[in-house]
């Protein structure tokens, strides 16, 4: 997963200097490729590019800090760079839609609304839900106070004092019609505290739930406290698949939040990930009478 390295360093540093001033230029040194090598594999990677990431990340930031402090728009505008207030509130109403002080009024007095309900009303998250071996011991809602990008991101954590033998997921699945003989690449972005292990994950399956195609990361897992970072599965889609499920797997305890997953095609140049290949087995059966 060479391109998807390269990406992640490039987030890594990202998001350790996000209220400082990041150049382009620096990135050669950091990273150890050119600027333009980085520009290009990024964009293929997360479907933005390097700026535009900065941006967004940013605003989603002062989002936060507009709702969870009583810091002036002037302070959290330079804070992240932006040479003033008027800048700062442009490019924060073209994402978020209103402008930042009538975003902390109006976000905060829904909150307050939200809270209230959700005291008496479990959350329901369209599209997701919550598997595993022991869900009494998991629990997954949406958090809008931690995010990657955008309001929201989802949350999946630990409730009781789930082992290494206990697993929870926020999982959902769709048929594979629109994918089939195709290979493609699942990526997202997760946020980790304190997690024994956990990874994103991505299967094929065909007709009778025989799974095809599989991997959930375990060879490069996640575990403990991270920021925010890119990962991704690269998978082949066979003609005969039917449904595709994906999520994401906490296994024991702590948090993890995710965001931002996106499917794409991508072509035989990227490797799959797929736990179940055999191209490594031999042609033959070998030293059948063991004098070998």
């Amino acid at each position: 997963m060479y391109y998807s390295e390269i990406t992640r360093k490039t987030v890594s540093y990202i998001e350790s200097n996000l209220t400082e001033d990041i150049n382009l230029n620096s990135f050669t040194s950091v990273i150890g490729y050119s600027k333009y090598h980085l520009s290009r594999l990024f964009k293929k990677d997360t479907g933005k590019s390097i700026v535009e990431y900065i941006r967004l990340r940013r605003l989603a930031l002062a989002a936060t800090l507009l709702l969870e402090t009583e810091e002036s728009i002037l302070t959290i505008g330079f804070l992240f760079r932006f040479q003033s207030q008027e800048a700062f509130s442009r490019a924060f109403k073209e994402v978020y839609s209103l402008p930042p002080g009538k975003y902390r009024q109006l976000m905060r007095a829904v909150r307050i609304i939200k809270e209230e309900n959700d005291l008496n009303n479990q959350e329901q998250i369209n599209g997701w839900n919550l598997s595993g071996s022991y869900t009494e011991l998991y629990d997954l809602t949406v958090d809008d106070k931690v995010f990657h990008t955008g309001t929201k991101s989802g949350l999946l954590f630990a409730k009781g004092e789930a082992n290494e033998q206990q697993f929870g997921t926020m999982m959902q699945g769709f048929q594979a019609e629109n994918y089939k003989n195709k290979r493609i690449k699942m990526s997202c972005f997760l946020k980790t505290e304190q997690v024994t292990k956990c990874g994103a994950w991505l299967r094929i399956d065909n007709v009778s739930g025989d799974t095809l195609q599989f991997d959930n990361m375990d060879s490069r897992s996640i575990h403990g406290t991270t920021d925010w970072n890119h990962y991704s599965i690269v998978l082949d889609v066979p003609e005969e698949s039917a449904s595709i499920y994906f999520g994401v797997l906490l296994v024991g305890k702590g948090k993890v939040w995710a965001d931002g997953f996106r499917f794409e095609e991508v072509n035989e140049k990227v490797d799959s990930t797929n736990m179940l290949f055999q191209d490594n087995l031999p042609k033959q059966p070998l030293n059948l009478d063991f004098s070998e």
